[in-house]
């Protein structure tokens, strides 16, 4: 296992820093206060490719594997939550399942478009009765004179107002549970597919969370993704590979959090010295540091090992749980050594806080990533 990164890799984290520094940074208050991502943010993120990470050179992408997508995963994390998070919906689980899965047909008809930003792609898998409990679906699809008749609601789907090409999990043998689920291709533009209501969140503004509805969406059946009746395993590969690029957020985003509390108990005076110097501000930093440091390792290990081409259940869970713990431990630090400051939104620390608290429960909850590791560590038992 090689920790370092190729050149190439070097020159790709490069950009996307002086990017997120010269690009997202001015504009941070902008998304916050408007709730929207700016349409010249979202061309300069098409220009630097940033839209086609996971998707082959083949289709207009950059062909990156796990480690190539955690390494501008981290950037990613240093800037707005919102934008990392639309633009990680979209090159993440949105395009995934269409390079594992789909046919050259499926590619060849939308990842060119979404390598270039053209076209927005989001995962629908989560319902109203089907949150954590992901096998309990209620939406159906019915194949009916060569196309697929879809019907029911997802809900707190990321990207949903927004997204051009939607991959839909559906139930199309009720009498096979788990296993008679198959995923779909759905364009906003099919007939009878419906946004409805947009949540408003605690956090993460300028990335919008929605309902989708079906009323008898016509979806051809070339649009079929991956086998009928293997949605679910389909499913859990891209949530498992997911799991990885979303920690990796989490880690630059604890990483941003330490520059700034570094700098403010640095600058900050009480009793006539930096607060810096005081014991308890230097252990909240050493703290900070070191979960940090341990879930960028734990990260970077389990991307390695999707590279490879082992199984990362268990792995992608521990990461995904691990990491966004600590961002919530780091984030509740930074508040902490900021005081009073930093609990006001004037100060960028009160947003991070509250964007945090997501990443413990969306992509599978901490307490359902405990029930995946348990279970694959009973399997070797």
């Amino acid at each position: 296992m090689d920790f370092l990164i190729s050149d190439e890799l070097k020159m790709i984290q490069l950009t996307v820093r002086e990017f997120i520094e010269k690009e997202v940074y001015p504009r941070e208050t902008l998304i916050e206060d408007g709730d929207c991502i700016p349409e010249e943010l979202i061309e300069g993120a098409r220009k630097v490719g940033l839209f086609g990470i996971s998707i082959p050179e083949e289709y207009g992408g950059l062909g990156l594997g796990m480690v190539g997508k955690c390494v501008v995963g981290e950037e990613m994390g240093r800037g707005s939550a919102g934008f990392s998070g639309y633009h990680g919906a979209h090159a993440g689980i949105g395009t995934s399942g269409i390079v594992m899965v789909g046919s050259d047909y499926l590619k060849a008809k939308y990842l060119p478009d979404m390598a270039e930003g053209k076209k927005i792609g989001a995962f629908a898998l989560t319902e109203p009765d089907a949150g954590s409990d992901a096998s309990n679906l209620k939406t159906t699809a019915v194949k009916k004179g060569g196309r697929w008749l879809l019907n029911g609601t997802k809900h707190f789907i990321t990207n949903g107002p927004e997204a051009s090409v939607i991959t839909v999990m559906a139930v199309t043998d009720p009498s096979r549970g788990a296993r008679g689920i198959s995923a779909f291709l759905v364009e906003n533009t099919f007939p009878g597919f419906r946004v409805g209501t947009v949540e408003k969140k605690m956090g993460l503004r300028g990335c919008h969370t929605s309902e989708i509805i079906f009323d008898d969406c016509e979806v051809p059946e070339e649009n079929l993704l991956g086998k009928e009746n293997e949605g679910f395993i389909t499913a859990l590969r891209i949530l498992a590979n997911g799991r990885a690029g979303l920690a990796s957020r989490c880690v630059g985003a604890c990483l941003r959090l330490i520059e700034r509390s570094l700098d403010y108990s640095g600058k900050r005076v009480q009793f006539g010295k930096p607060i810096i110097e005081n014991q308890a501000i230097q252990w909240m930093l050493a703290d900070m540091e070191m979960e940090t440091q341990a879930a960028r390792a734990l990260t970077y290990q389990t991307a390695w090992k999707v590279d490879q081409g082992m199984n990362i259940i268990k792995d992608a869970a521990m990461t995904k749980l691990f990491a966004s713990e600590v961002y919530n431990r780091v984030a509740d630090k930074a508040v902490q050594i900021h005081g009073g400051m930093g609990y006001m939104k004037e100060m960028p620390i009160e947003r991070v806080y509250r964007d945090a608290r997501i990443t413990r429960i969306y992509e599978g909850t901490s307490e359902i990533q405990r029930m995946v590791i348990a279970a694959q560590m009973m399997k070797k038992g």
